[in-house]
């Protein structure tokens, strides 16, 4: 009987232990760093705005029986570029080769001078510029766009394209115009780049501007900065003595613009030849991201830091997205609305939707990535938001998804037809969040 007893409550026990197990499991897997876990598959995800588009691989969910696609409304960001400012390219290499004057560079130092030379040299008055990956990238996206939705691009369809006065956009736009144009002559393309459409093409919000880093929020991220300060391994690989790079560099800076430059070279040509990512610890990539990530949460995502209102920057994008849409939609064969601009529309506008649950306000820095607000998945070279517009013989019911960087997304709204939503729902509710905005 004591046999029995003992059994049965150690039975218990084990079973007990086990659910603990699984709950710590779950709480661990919660809470992991998807970043880090990222990272190690890819590095140059590290590079946040800097990475170079991804061709998606999902498959899209077809249509509720009987809708059809008769409209995309789409917003860009241009494709991959080069850094913008010539110090960019300048500041670290004259600073390594300062260095190598003085006999201070170990032999990588040598190797990576002559790495940044090259990558400096490729760059020579192509500020800012659209790479040919770029313009690759947008081609792909167009003839993705067509090829997944060729109804909208049918016949004599109008595509109606606008983009920001900046070359990279322009010329993102024309390529994708170029491409479409190859798919189906018929097309009829208008296109514009203009002052007359920055005021929701790329606004300029003066107000909102000065409230990005707020006390508060400069604090915070000062302090979740110093944390993660982290490249004693650099410059160690850099150069041979650590007096000279404490005491006569600044090592931070320097970190900082190598780590940019090692981002970026994956948007160019010489992506084929060389990396600077061997120069950095593990840790000091992952350090040096989420340092960037943070940045970009605070002053372009929903930060409560500041008040949790940058995302309204885009009021007037979201506003012309809407009453664009309302105009189009009453037309037979409306065809599509192209806008090309930059990522710091494209992330205000990602959170003022909310799509995928990035709208979501976090006051502690050190959970943006426990949390999932990773910065590359919004916004890298090429993004795009895209909706795409079906409609149903007889019925007045107009549906839609969004598809984020060409993935289906989800938005904070009811829908019962996942990932389709009813555009009334969408409009009623978006016009009330904007209009409830007080400059």
């Amino acid at each position: 009987m004591l046999t029995l007893w003992l059994y049965n409550f150690l039975k218990q026990k084990m079973r007990n232990l086990l659910i603990i197990g699984l709950f710590a499991a779950c709480s661990l897997s919660m809470s992991a760093q998807q970043a880090k876990e990222d990272f190690s598959r890819d590095i140059t995800l590290s590079a946040s705005n800097y990475v170079a588009y991804r061709v998606p691989t999902q498959k899209l969910t077809p249509a509720p029986k009987g809708y059809k696609p008769f409209y995309i409304s789409h917003y860009g960001r241009h494709g991959s570029r080069y850094l913008i400012g010539t110090r960019d390219y300048n500041k670290p290499y004259f600073t390594l080769l300062k260095a190598d004057k003085q006999n201070q560079l170990t032999d990588k130092g040598k190797d990576v001078l002559r790495r940044l030379a090259l990558i400096r040299n490729e760059a020579s008055k192509r500020d800012g510029e659209l790479t040919q990956l770029g313009a690759e990238q947008h081609r792909g996206i167009a003839r993705r766009m067509m090829q997944n939705f060729p109804q909208v691009f049918s016949g004599k369809a109008h595509v109606d394209a606008k983009s920001t006065v900046v070359i990279r956009c322009i010329l993102s736009m024309e390529n994708a115009l170029q491409q479409l144009v190859s798919m189906n002559p018929e097309l009829v393309v208008t296109h514009d780049a203009s002052y007359h459409d920055m005021y929701y093409m790329n606004h300029d919000d003066k107000h909102l501007d000065s409230l990005k880093m707020t006390p508060e929020a400069r604090t915070a991220y000062n302090n979740f900065s110093k944390h993660h300060e982290n490249y004693q391994y650099t410059m160690q690989c850099l150069f041979k003595n650590s007096s000279y790079w404490q005491d006569s560099i600044k090592a931070l800076e320097l970190n900082d613009e190598l780590f940019h430059l090692a981002g970026n070279v994956q948007s160019t040509e010489l992506r084929k030849q060389l990396s600077l990512y061997d120069i950095f610890s593990k840790d000091e990539i992952y350090d040096d991201w989420l340092r960037t990530n943070a940045w970009w949460y605070i002053t372009y995502g929903p930060s409560p830091l500041n008040g949790g209102t940058q995302p309204y920057s885009q009021r007037y994008l979201l506003k012309n997205i809407i009453t664009t849409a309302d105009s189009c939609i009453q037309l037979e064969h409306p065809g599509a609305t192209l806008r090309y601009g930059h990522d710091t529309m494209v992330m205000p506008l990602t959170a003022l939707l909310d799509l995928d649950g990035m709208g979501k306000q976090i006051s502690d820095l050190e959970q943006l990535d426990k949390q999932n607000w990773c910065d590359y998945k919004i916004f890298p070279m090429a993004c795009n938001i895209q909706f795409i517009f079906y409609r149903k013989k007889g019925s007045k019911d107009i549906i839609f998804k969004i598809l984020r960087n060409e993935k289906e997304a989800t938005l904070p709204i009811h829908t019962d037809m996942a990932p389709y939503y009813h555009w009334s729902d969408f409009r009623t509710y978006y016009l009330n969040k904007i209009n409830a905005y007080k400059d």
